[in-house]
């Protein structure tokens, strides 16, 4: 019987052999995990040739056609999630790779979107550092009770988002280019009727829209400059939404009141990127997604593609022939 070879991507934490159930696969599939994130593309295609079936995690190692082409033996890709941008759908259905997905949990990124709006409206981060190094009551928080939440893209994670801003008692203001307003309405939540209006409006600015063509780079300079100097920026979502070199100046120069993001241009952020070195910001590593609930369905059901695959009957195909 011949050995799959199978590899599994981007485990950070170590955690994914312990997330599913790999043993029973057997062994007919030999499984290697790359803790390390590799970025370029040479060095990615030498380490990803000898494999039949790759496990990536979302979209952190993205595979163009570029990077499937030298992937001769690829017969598998199993993605975490049910949609993976960062994939060439097309290309590996050309080269005769089935694409399956996987379920997930929703609200994670919900809950750590309110964790950080907390951290940074609490300030947070800095008072548990000062008490650790014997300091005491180093910042002035801000109400939320009162103020107004504006939120880019109501659609399932932002309308979640806007139910809790409620319970706080914010008054949540939401735009999108698709923005149903009586949707909107439903939900309790006022429809701004221009990105412009909401960014003038709102206290805090939270992001919770796709990447797209049409929102990269949806708040720019300009976009920035339309916050109050106090405002808040939240962004939950994907990097490229925001203008990242344009955040930077904004923060520098004390424009906006601050900002917390879980989610960058370039994955892992380069040690020396200048977000890191200002106070003005809270960062976190893409935890969005990232917890125990949401990893056991990832590789629970990564592990049913891998079975499933194996005895011929692929589920969860995200690349299947378009049909008439």
């Amino acid at each position: 019987m011949t050995t799959i070879r199978l590899a599994l991507l981007d485990d950070y934490q170590g955690v994914a052999l312990d997330a599913g159930p790999w043993a029973t696969l057997g062994d007919a599939v030999d499984i290697t995990v790359f803790r390390d994130h590799v970025a370029d593309e040479d060095a990615l295609a030498g380490r990803l040739a000898p494999f039949d079936a790759i496990v990536a995690m979302r979209e952190r190692t993205p595979f163009p056609r570029s990077l499937l082409a030298r992937l001769p033996r690829l017969r598998l890709l199993v993605t975490t999630g049910m949609g993976n941008a960062a994939i060439d759908m097309d290309a590996a259905r050309e080269q005769g790779v089935v694409v399956s997905g996987t379920g997930g949990i929703s609200g994670s990124t919900t809950e750590l979107t309110w964790g950080l709006i907390l951290a940074l409206a609490r300030s947070i981060p800095r008072e548990d550092h000062a008490m650790h190094h014997g300091g005491w009551q180093q910042t002035v928080g801000r109400d939320l009770a009162g103020a107004t939440l504006g939120i880019v893209g109501l659609g399932r994670l932002g309308s979640a988002v806007a139910r809790v801003g409620q319970a706080f008692g914010m008054a949540p203001l939401a735009w999108s280019q698709n923005l149903d307003p009586e949707r909107a309405a439903r939900l309790g939540v006022e429809p701004a009727a221009t990105l412009d209006e909401l960014l003038e409006r709102a206290d805090v600015v939270t992001v919770h829209q796709r990447l797209s063509d049409r929102t990269t780079g949806l708040i720019g300079a300009a976009e920035l400059a339309r916050m109050k100097p106090d405002a808040l920026l939240v962004n939950t979502s994907r990097g490229p939404i925001v203008d990242e070199r344009a955040l930077v100046e904004a923060l520098r120069e004390g424009r906006i009141g601050g900002a917390a993001l879980d989610v960058f241009d370039v994955e892992p952020l380069p040690p020396d990127h200048p977000l890191r070195a200002l106070p003005n910001v809270l960062l976190t590593p893409h935890l969005g997604y990232v917890t125990r609930g949401t990893y056991a369905v990832f590789f629970n059901e990564a592990v049913e593609d891998v079975a499933a695959w194996l005895a011929d009957t692929p589920v969860r195909v995200l690349n299947s022939p378009a049909t008439d």
